[in-house]
């Protein structure tokens, strides 16, 4: 229960800091973190923050020009 991974991205989809807390396979990580942040960085900004894939719940938030991406349980609340 909990966070699962943190990510930050940039604009252009490049992975600058992963972090796992649960066991993936390096395959597994590549895989998970393609799928999220293409979905995440298809979104417009009138979209809200929350995306469910797999069996995550995906919140971001875009700073600048960072995507600060946070996996999280389906059961979690999200806030």
């Amino acid at each position: 229960m909990g966070i699962r991974f943190i990510l930050l991205v940039n604009k252009q989809g490049q992975t600058r800091l992963a972090q796992y807390y649960e066991y993936l396979t390096l395959e597994q990580r590549r895989a998970l973190e393609g799928e999220i942040v293409r979905k995440c960085l298809a979104r417009t900004e009138q979209q809200c923050s929350f995306v469910e894939h797999r069996n995550y719940k995906v919140v971001y938030r875009r700073y600048a020009s960072l995507f600060f991406l946070v996996g999280v349980d389906n059961d979690e609340v999200n806030l």
